[in-house]
């Protein structure tokens, strides 16, 4: 260990000499002084790691030195002791930004623990985090030949999560890149579960978990009759990526449940949104509601109907409630929803959608601005950060939370960052997702994708007659041949959805009460 340098301020510092040599024989060299004047000095002259500051000194006092020491130098940590627990003195300390705090008599272990604290922390967070991911590596691979149901699978991955934060700030690089190997197997095992079991969720119910055509019934309707509930769905939100923002919501709501639901297949808004808000397949929506299903190939946009779906269901669920639903694609909307949200807070249900990706880029340049601002998982978790603090959806939220609303954070489905392409064929009429097709007289590797040959068998509406879907599986994204490679190069290490992966597929669902 390099030698550490400690500035020990302390009128009497002569009585402390033991606590002194205790720490010069473990390698902290340091330098005393018996004065806030006297500190303030040394501080001029040499560059300390950390300061232990005396509270009650004679001349400038511990609080006044502190002050002092933090306009010169503001990251320097500074653990103040005092004889005193009165109250003020500890909060004008804390407030202060002081990094510890000691009751005097201090023995030398204590000084001992406050340094490791404050200088050695992230050393040791990062060996005990490498240890505890070690001991669990074995377990999650013997977990991954075993998993058979929709269930167990949403725990892996909710474990993968776990260990992929806590080893997102560790200084061991190998850790992550086996977390990241164990990722890749984890999917290329969900992928053979998702070919195995996905058709029999639709016609033996008994194995299926809640779903996009689901969700609404089994989990938010019970909800309505109580207190109003704010639901927010935010588009193209991943399980990580909510757990990276959720702490920013603790001072003003507390977590009541959380879990993962699955998307549908395609992962994609048109399918999975439409199918959340109508409580319907597709297919289904396409038979019961033609004037609002529109199929990939059909012009327009295809999700301009979330409100009509929802009436219709809340309609059928028998929920003669106070409502209203409101889709957020623009600051200058956000806006508008802050300025007037006081006007809903005697409904039953509020929805909001919030489209995630378009607050953070304009929609033309979207591909390329998350590309060059998030190239892996932990900057894409930083960019959702760093906008949902800063989003006119967190200030609806902090209203909501006053209000007394209950928060319910949902989303349609999730991202996978695509990284190897695979080659199709298909007719002008194919769609154009990089994640699926469908069309007539498909070619592909049949390795690299979930086909399925009839639509009807999962509930997706069929083009025309021989139309099939095609789902890339794990980081896999489609790739014509024509004009190959610049495809390739443009839209390789890019964000998308519509396919089979862990990411897309196994998405957050938690509710949350006003504290």
């Amino acid at each position: 260990m390099n030698d550490i340098k400690v500035l020990w301020v302390d009128d009497e510092i002569d009585l402390l000499k033991p606590h002194i040599l205790f720490l010069e024989n473990r390698n902290y060299k340091v330098t005393t002084a018996q004065s806030g004047t006297e500190a303030l000095g040394e501080i001029q002259k040499e560059v300390f790691d950390i300061v232990f500051l005396d509270e009650n000194m004679p001349g400038l006092t511990g609080l006044e030195t502190l002050a002092e020491i933090k306009e010169r130098q503001a990251s320097l940590p500074v653990v103040m002791i005092t004889k005193s627990e009165e109250e003020y003195i500890m909060e004008e300390a804390i407030g202060s930004k002081i990094a510890d705090y000691l009751i005097k008599p201090v023995n030398p272990n204590q000084i001992l623990l406050s340094l490791k604290k404050n200088l050695d922390h992230s050393r040791l967070i990062s060996q005990k985090t490498t240890s505890n991911y070690q001991q669990e590596f074995r377990k999650i691979s013997m977990d991954l030949s075993t998993i058979n149901s929709a269930s167990e699978w949403a725990d892996l991955y909710q474990k993968l999560t776990y260990w992929e934060l806590e080893l997102e700030n560790i200084e061991d690089n190998s850790m992550v890149e086996i977390l990241e190997s164990q990722k890749l197997e984890a999917n290329t095992q969900f992928c053979k579960f998702i070919e195995k079991n996905y058709e029999s969720w639709f016609h033996r119910n008994d194995d299926a978990p809640v779903m996009s055509h689901t969700l609404f019934k089994d989990r938010i309707a019970p909800l309505l009759d109580a207190k109003p509930t704010l639901l927010v769905v935010i588009d193209n939100l991943r399980y990580d990526q909510w757990k990276a923002f959720e702490p920013m919501l603790s001072n003003v709501y507390k977590k009541v449940n959380e879990e993962l639901f699955y998307s549908i297949l395609p992962t994609a808004t048109q399918y999975a949104r439409n199918a959340i808000f109508s409580g319907l397949m597709p297919s289904e929506m396409e038979k019961l509601f033609p004037d609002f299903w529109l199929n990939d190939t059909d012009e327009g946009g295809k999700n301009l109907y979330e409100e009509d779906f929802l009436r219709a269901q809340l309609k059928r669920l028998g929920k003669q409630i106070d409502w209203s639903y409101h889709k957020i694609s623009s600051i200058k909307q956000g806006r508008r929803l802050v300025d007037g949200f006081k006007a809903h807070k005697n409904e039953n249900l509020t929805v909001v959608v919030y489209n995630f990706v378009d607050m953070l880029s304009h929609a033309k340049t979207e591909m390329e601005v998350i590309k060059e601002l998030a190239s892996n998982d932990k900057s894409y978790r930083s960019l959702t950060q760093s906008w949902f603090k800063n989003s006119p959806l967190m200030e609806v939220i902090q209203q909501a939370a006053h209000l007394g609303f209950r928060l319910v954070i949902t989303t349609d489905h999730g991202t996978i960052n695509v990284k190897h392409p695979s080659k199709v064929i298909g007719d002008k009429n194919t769609s154009l997702n990089l994640r699926y097709k469908t069309g007539r007289s498909l070619s592909y590797e049949e390795k690299e994708v979930l086909s399925f040959k009839d639509p009807k068998s999962i509930l997706l509406p069929t083009i025309n007659m021989s139309s099939s879907f095609i789902f890339a599986k794990g980081e896999m994204f489609f790739a014509y041949p024509n004009n190959y490679n610049h495809y390739v190069s443009y839209f390789r290490n890019t964000y998308q959805h519509g396919g089979v992966s862990l990411e897309e597929m196994v998405i957050p669902f938690a509710i949350l009460n006003p504290k």
